[in-house]
């Protein structure tokens, strides 16, 4: 017997819209900082890096193999989510390219775009990414690019994080490019994909394309030539195409070779049809190598299958011009089924010393065997599952809110499941069911049909499935809905199907859901025991994967039982979903008049039904509520409800229906088709219901907050439609309001249910309640839907306590996916009983007379009131916009809550002054006891125009009063003890090797080392090995540090326009606000103000200023505005080569200053270093903006970025951020006091302001402020650095500080263009002026000149064989250059004939460069091109390049090896060269360094390919012009000539030396033939010549 659940009703969903399909800004920006360790000799390397289509490149480096890049790219893109994590970014080292020759690839690395969002922050920061050949995969390492990446989407903000220093950068084994998790040394491996088979592919020859394609192509047969093509890790491959087949079979295989674990997560396998004229997808399904994995150390490699897998797409109906063509290539969610593939997905990981594995990672096609060959899985069935025959049944109940533009046809429902059901693929397919087990399916559809009778008998026959309703005229529910007139005739549907019998998959999921349920509401005791999971009575067609999954997902749920809730929901969301699909999913389709509408899609897990409670799909035998929405449309055309439908769905085993109506509410009876006497029946086609139940509805509805603003001022005229069974009501319409309080009971009379009472008491249908804008012209727009439950009184029960009356909730309400607000009402469904409307409760209240037959919520339901009084200090308005083309001359600001409000005095002119004159009001209003009920306060601006006109300017609604409500505070203030801190003494201090650079670079912690992390950080500069003050350097916003500088000014946003569409609604919000309305509100009961009037009596309280006592007078004053801009970092890039000419922009007020002359060539990371002072007058000159441009010599200039800054907020702020509080009093030097106040008369004022006692100057330099005690004017300033500390008043004050703050550009909202390091001092004019500026200019290079002398070298390679004597030798010389300066490279003369690698040379090279301290950089300046405008400023790190050749006369000279010298870290030289070794540099992280700008001169052995005796000697510019040398061994102070052996012309010294090695070794046979040829020549030659003379003796006989 199988266990139904108590309630028969399930959840629905009341989200609308996928948003996978919707496209969202993105930006990628990558950082190549440099290379090491690349493979070649000689290398001109470059830098390509590629995602998708587009390719950026590098400029390319001359002569390195460890090339210093530090170029900035950025990509944006504008697609769906999907679509951009699975493109690839690439990064390769190209060799020589130019545009001649495409050159030569060193080695290239990929990682998918959703691998580095998946990252903390978004992004990979300074992480060498390791190179490959693809070519050569047994090659190993071909070097490492050091880079940053970093994926932002609109919203996102990156964090920069925590800089380590260049030694752990430079351990590149331990900052590899790769997830964590994965290992640093992955291996390669072969990825084999197999497809079997394809079936189920939608019926393409219709009457009509067939004749159109006839006639263009000539064919007459069906229509698809199938093919699969797959894509992974930035390859393709694909099988061969079956032509004019809808059942193709492949069996092949796919081999892709790639790294694992793979930087790709995800496999594309996309079915399509080819085509003479252009090949079009059929449907695409991706497979995700994480969801079919694990990577514990109970793991198990990929794998998948043999498996189906279930494809969606379009609808299966052919046209020419597909509408749905997107959902076939993988966008948003298939609205049918398409087809599905029967695959396998192994890896093999390779073994590269394996002689038989090929080097090539190109994508191979192979054959496999047929999947009946494979042979039985477990049990002796099929690999794919025994096929059996599935049952659905479905039953209509009800079809309400059906869209008006439809209601004149008729309209009835289809139901599909694969292509069963499908109209167009007729009813069954009799003659393909046989061939669904691969190999036998007539045998086993034999053996499932006549030997299934354990549970019950099936005598269907040929059942032929009923998968439409019968088509029906609507009836009119209201103006805008119709529904279907089912009343107690509810159609069915019923559909036969035969699948592999996958069921576990889906029980194993269904369980896990379960269990995610029970963790929701608590109910760990209900969790279901842990061999339910793994238990299986048909274990057919289970693979690996099935069985590696359910240990992993046990071991996991029991994991994570024991931790944290949340992160149990993310596991339940990646196990929920199978990788291996079983039965395909169940599409519900509403047709009018032969046209599809709107559809749904119901999961078949869900309705999957088992004899196992826990088993069972959550929505398996129960109605439940599905709205019916159209495909691929976003926004609001997407969210309108084209129906609602309460349907029944059950599916299983044919054999498992015994109860297959059991969920259904009881009162019933079958309506079904008899075939005739002696006939079985079949399953209902209508189910008539003979009980019914009449109910009344009541609907409380009293107030919503936060609304969606549908109109073009920012407001919306909002009402609420309320659905429930085949009835409707709407509120009354409330002008102008996001926050209307309706107030408002509407009553649904004889409410029909069909269902036992107790049914309908424990689980009743929901109500659906839509919010609309009444526009004055045209159809009411869709503002949100939210649904409810009622409370059920049945007429035998008691209205009372606990359950009546209902309380008041917050419903919230959705548009799309998207939050849209909050609704406050209650619900109560009230069963009239035999003696009609006379049992039910009495409507408490008379009907208000004033709004019509409008009945008000009644009091039992209503929240209790209480009287609160609401203070409001208007303070002014700013940047308030034009209104209708109009400027705002005369604002007036109206508040209103709950009915009550207040009017602010009406500001006489904005322009001249935007401050108000009468600053306090208050009133009092009745609000609810519950603060969780307050009404939101509703802020309006209007501009009182001539003739007695309003016009509003915009409005805000504060939906929550929590945090402006007074609470009295404890007197009693905290008590801190802390030590006394040591006394800096500043005397010791050098001051004259320090600037403000110093604080600046002390500050940043890739250039220091905190020593001590007190109140005052005493921090060693490296550079200058002395204490150094710092500064603050906050990583993001000042605001954001100190909540937004709000303690004393509100600042509220004006909006005004109607709200956009965009998911992400804060992001439109911003360009709807048309100006800001700076307040400060408090909100007290009167029995707290009379209290509070009494204690402040002896305080010179003001009661015509309540609780604002103390406040600043709101008068224009004038101010200096000091702007210090340090730099700017990752600026987007505005020319075509990828960089930008940036330079600053200052907009106060009506003052605009443009620094376009120092604009700053060719940099996306420019030093700026500048200040500016800017006169300016609070309040009209509030906002201050610093914006970056990019200097353009034709045309206008662009726009990179901007930022804002809130000036007033921060003057009149209690942390006092007008001028940061330095770490140290000093009068001069790096460090000195900008504020015009002392730290005495800042301390005097804060005392005095806050009413205490003090400050009282003691003996001994003592200071006592309320019973704390420090000591004269550096001791107050200890004070203000603790002013937390002080009890009742006292907050942290804003430090002295380098602040980052976001650039954006208004046409890019949400997506950051770069930032900006600066900061902001401000200075009342009526006080003492304050000190100059800061000089914060860029520190200017300092010039050196480094001398190196080449001494010697020994065991070069012997590159060259010497012809006379045969012995190896080399003609060496030495190359050295320092990196970024290839054109100055210096070359020694040649050691010519060394035999034994030693070469002597005594010579110098003379290097002058310019050198930044503090950065540790050379900087060099260079025009980058002849046709460049101006030169380029590059900062590279100091490093010295010294490389040893072959000279050869005729032909190119040989290259040797190379070292490259850190001049700020390298290791020691050797004293000797024997003591001179490899180890020396292999291992630099354990040797001692030392540093050329400390040393000054150092000598000794370095190794490379060799070893090279070198003398290195670093000199000022002013050193240099007193002490000149030359170059080589030239004037002045020349060095010796070295004592070289003379080895040149040994041959001729020794030529029996070189007679023997010439005849003995080199040409011995050439000899010996030579000799003998000779021999015979002289025999012929003596034959010749006696010959005459011997033939005459002997003719003559003499």
């Amino acid at each position: 017997m199988s266990t139904i659940s108590l309630s028969y009703r399930s959840k629905p969903d009341i989200k609308m819209e996928p948003s996978s399909g919707r496209p969202v800004d993105y930006q990628i920006s990558v950082t190549v900082i440099e290379a090491r360790q690349l493979v070649g000799l000689n290398m001109d390397p470059m830098v390509c890096v590629e995602i998708g289509e587009d390719k950026k490149y590098t400029s390319m480096k001359e002569s390195t193999n460890c090339p210093y890049y530090n170029e900035y790219f950025v990509f944006d893109f504008h697609v769906p989510p999907d679509v951009m994590f699975d493109k690839i970014l690439k990064l390769s080292v190209i060799h020589s390219k130019n545009l001649l020759r495409s050159g030569t690839l060193v080695g290239t690395f990929k990682l998918d775009v959703g691998t580095i969002y998946s990252q903390p922050e978004h992004q990979f920061y300074h992480k060498w990414a390791l190179l490959i050949d693809p070519e050569d995969i047994s090659g190993g390492c071909k070097g490492y690019i050091k880079c940053d990446i970093a994926v932002v989407a609109k919203g996102d903000t990156i964090k920069t994080p925590h800089k380590a220093n260049e030694s752990e950068e430079d351990d590149i084994e331990g900052n590899l490019l790769i997830p964590e998790g994965v290992p640093a040394e992955r291996q390669w491996a072969r990825y084999y994909l197999k497809i079997y088979k394809a079936e189920g592919l939608p019926r393409m020859n219709t009457s009509i394309m067939a004749n159109v394609k006839k006639a263009f192509i000539g064919e007459n047969k069906d229509l698809v030539d199938p093919y699969v093509l797959v894509q992974f890790a930035g390859q393709k491959g694909k099988t061969s195409v079956q032509k004019s087949c809808y059942e193709p079979i492949w069996n092949e295989q796919i081999v892709f070779t790639e790294m694992f674990p793979p930087l790709c997560k995800r496999m594309k396998i996309q079915l399509r049809d080819s085509d003479k004229v252009n090949d079009v997808a059929i449907g695409t399904h991706f497979l995700d190598l994480r969801n079919i994995s694990n990577d514990g150390d109970k793991g198990f490699l990929p794998t998948l299958g043999p498996a189906w897998v279930n494809m969606y797409g379009s609808t299966r109906t052919y046209t020419l011009m597909d509408e749905y063509q997107e959902l076939n290539e993988g966008l948003g969610e298939g609205v049918s089924f398409r087809a599905r593939l029967l695959i396998n997905l192994g890896v093999e990981i390779l073994d590269p010393s394996s002689p038989d594995i090929t080097s090539s990672t190109d994508v191979q096609l192979e054959g496999v065997s047929n999947i009946a060959e494979v042979g039985p899985c477990l049990d002796g069935q099929p690999s794919t599952g025994k096929v059996e025959e599935f049952f659905l049944f479905g039953s209509f109940l009800e079809a309400t809110m059906i869209d008006r533009k439809i209601g004149d046809k008729p309209i009835n429902f289809e139901v599909t499941i694969g292509y069963y059901g499908n109209e167009i693929d007729g009813a069954a397919r009799p003659n393909t069911k046989g061939k669904k087990g691969g190999g036998d399916g007539d045998e086993e559809e034999t053996e499932l049909i006549h030997n299934s009778s354990e549970e019950e008998m099936d005598d269907d026959g040929d059942l032929t499935s009923v998968a439409t309703t019968p088509p029906m005229k609507p009836v009119i529910t209201d103006r805008n809905y119709f529904h279907l007139p089912y009343f107690e005739r509810k159609p069915c549907i019923y559909i036969k199907s035969w699948w592999q019998d996958q069921r576990r998959r889906l029980y194993n999921a269904n369980i896990i859901d379960n269990i995610a349920d029970k963790l929701a509401s608590h109910a760990l005791y209900q969790l279901v025991d842990e061999r339910s999971i793994t238990k299986d009575q048909n274990s057919s067609g289970r693979t690996k994967l099935d069985r590696e999954r359910l240990k992993l997902c046990m071991s996991e749920v029991v994991c994570q039982l024991k931790r944290s809730l949340v992160f149990f929901f993310y596991l339940f969301i990646v196990y929920i979903s199978t990788p291996q699909h079983s039965v395909p999913d169940v599409f519900i389709w509403m047709i009018s008049n032969g046209k599809r509408i709107a559809y749904a899609r119901v999961p078949s897990k869900d309705i999957l039904y088992s004899s196992i409670e826990e088993e069972t799909g959550k929505d398996c035998g129960k109605v439940k509520t599905i709205f019916l929405r159209v495909s691929l449309r976003f926004g609001p055309a997407g969210w309108t409800v084209q129906s609602k439908i309460e349907i029944y769905l059950w599916l299983g085993l044919t054999r498992q229906r015994k109860d297959y109506l059991k969920g259904l509410p009881n009162g019933f009876e079958e309506n079904k088709l008899s075939k005739g006497p002696g006939m079985p029946c079949s399953p209902p086609i209508s189910l008539t219901y003979m009980m019914k139940q009449i109910f009344q509805l009541r609907v409380h509805m009293y107030q919503a907050r936060s609304l969606f603003a549908a109109d073009s001022t920012g407001l919306s005229d909002p009402f609420a439609r309320i659905f429930f069974s085949t009835q409707s009501q709407v509120t009354e319409i409330l002008p102008e309001t996001l926050c209307p309080t309706w107030d408002q009971l509407l009553v649904f009379e004889n409410v029909e249910l069909f269902g036992e009472a107790i049914e309908l008491r424990d689980d009743p249908p929901i109500i659906v309640i839509e919010l609309y804008d009444q526009d004055t012209v045209g159809k009411a727009e869709f503002m949100g839907r939210t649904f409810a439950k009622p409370v059920v009184k049945m007429a035998d029960e008691h209205y009372g306590p606990p359950r009546f009356p209902p309380q008041l909730e917050y419903y919230q309400i959705y548009r799309g996916n998207c939050t849209a607000g909050e609704m406050l009402a209650a619900f109560e469904l009230l069963q009239i009983g035999p003696n009609g409307k006379a049992d039910l409760p009495p409507i408490d209240g008379p009907t208000d007379m004033e709004r019509g037959p409008i009945l008000p919520v009644p009091l039992g339901i209503r929240p209790v009131l209480s009287k609160y009084r609401i203070e409001v200090l208007f303070w002014g308005l700013r940047d308030l916009k034009r209104v209708n083309l109009a400027q705002v001359d005369r604002p007036r600001v109206d508040i209103e809550c709950a009915g009550k409000g207040v009017q602010s005095a009406l500001i006489p002119n904005y322009k001249k002054n935007p401050n108000f004159s009468t600053l306090v009001k208050w009133f009092e209003v009745d609000l609810p006891e519950n603060e969780l009920l307050h009404p939101p306060l509703n802020i309006r601006v209007v501009d009182c125009r001539a003739f007695g006109r309003y016009t509003l300017v915009g409005s805000n609604a504060v939906t929550t009063l929590r945090k402006f409500i007074y609470r009295a505070k404890d007197k009693q203030g905290r008590k801190k003890k802390r030590k006394k801190g040591d006394e800096i003494e500043e005397d010791e201090l050098d001051e004259s090797m320090l600037d403000w650079w110093s604080k600046y670079f002390a500050s940043i912690e890739t250039l220091t080392e905190v020593r001590n992390r007190k109140t005052k950080k005493i921090i060693q500069n490296r550079n200058f090995d002395k204490f150094v003050f710092s500064n603050k350097v906050y990583p993001k916003e000042l605001e954001s540090e100190f909540d937004n500088f709000e303690d004393w000014l509100h600042s509220f946003n004006l909006y005004r326009g109607k709200g956009g569409d965009d998911e992400d609604q804060n992001m439109m919000d911003e360009d709807r606000i048309v100006g800001k309305f700076k307040v400060r509100r408090k909100c007290l009961e009167n029995k707290t103000f009379n209290n509070l009037q009494f204690s402040y009596i002896n305080c010179l309280f003001d009661s015509n200023m309540g609780m604002f006592q103390n406040i600043p007078h709101n008068d224009p004053i004038n101010i200096l505005v000091r702007i210090y801009v340090i730099r700017a970092t990752d600026l987007h890039p505005a020319d075509i080569n990828g960089k930008a000419d940036p330079y600053i922009a200052i907009r106060l007020g009506k003052t605009e200053i443009k620094d376009k002359e120092n604009y700053i060539s060719k940099q996306l990371n420019p030093l700026f270093g500048k200040s500016f002072d800017v006169e300016a007058t609070f309040p009209m000159d509030s906002t201050l903006t610093v914006s970056i441009y990019d200097w353009d010599l034709v045309g206008t200039d662009d726009l990179i970025g901007e930022t804002k800054i809130d000036l007033e907020n921060r003057f009149y702020s209690k942390h006092r951020a007008t001028c940061g509080v330095a770490c140290n009093y000093a009068i001069h030097g790096y460090n000195v006091w900008r504020d015009p106040m002392k730290p005495t008369q800042i301390l005097a004022k804060l005392c005095k302001d806050g009413k205490l006692d003090g400050p009282h100057y003691g003996p001994a330099g003592r200071v006592k402020v309320e019973n704390r005690k420090q000591t004269d004017e550096r001791l107050a300033l200890t004070v203000l650095k603790h002013w937390e500390e002080i009890p009742r008043v006292g907050c942290k004050l804003v430090p002295e500080h380098v602040e980052t703050r976001p650039l954006h550009h208004p046409d890019k909202p949400g997506i950051e263009q770069g930032r900006i390091e600066m900061w902001v001092d401000i200075f009342p004019k009526d006080m003492t002026a304050p000190a100059p500026a800061l000089d914060i200019s860029p520190r200017k290079p300092k010039k050196f000149e480094l001398r190196v002398i080449i001494w010697n070298t020994d065991e070069v390679v012997l590159e060259d064989d010497d012809i006379f004597t045969g012995e190896k030798s080399s003609d060496i010389f030495v190359r050295g250059w320092l990196k970024g300066q290839q054109e100055d490279k210096q070359d020694t003369d040649v050691h010519y004939h060394s035999i034994t690698g030693e070469g002597n040379f005594n010579w110098r090279f003379v290097y002058p460069f310019d050198y930044l301290m503090a950065e540790e950089k050379i900087v060099i300046s260079k025009k980058e091109s002849m046709f460049a405008w101006d030169e380029t400023e590059y900062k590279i790190p100091a490093r010295l390049n010294l490389q040893v050749w072959d000279a050869d006369h005729f032909s190119a000279d040989d290259f040797l090896g190379a070292i490259e010298i850190d001049l700020n870290r390298f290791p020691r030289g050797a004293k000797t060269a024997k003591q001179c070794t490899i180890e020396m540099v292999t291992n630099e992280a354990e040797m001692p360094t030392v540093s050329i700008f400390k040393q000054k001169r150092i000598k000794g052995w370095w190794p490379f390919v060799g070893k090279v005796e070198a003398e290195l000697h670093l000199l000022t510019g002013e050193e240099a012009e007193r002490s000149p040398v030359g170059e080589g061994r030239n004037e002045p102070d020349p060095l010796e000539k070295p004592n070289r052996p003379d080895t040149s012309l040994l041959w001729f010294l020794t030529p029996l030396k070189a007679i023997q090695n010439l005849v003995c070794n080199q040409y011995k046979w050439l000899t010996i033939k030579i000799v003998s040829a000779l021999l015979l020549l002289a025999m012929l030659a003596l034959f010749l010549y006696n010959m005459p003379g011997y033939m005459v003796k002997k003719m003559l006989g003499a």
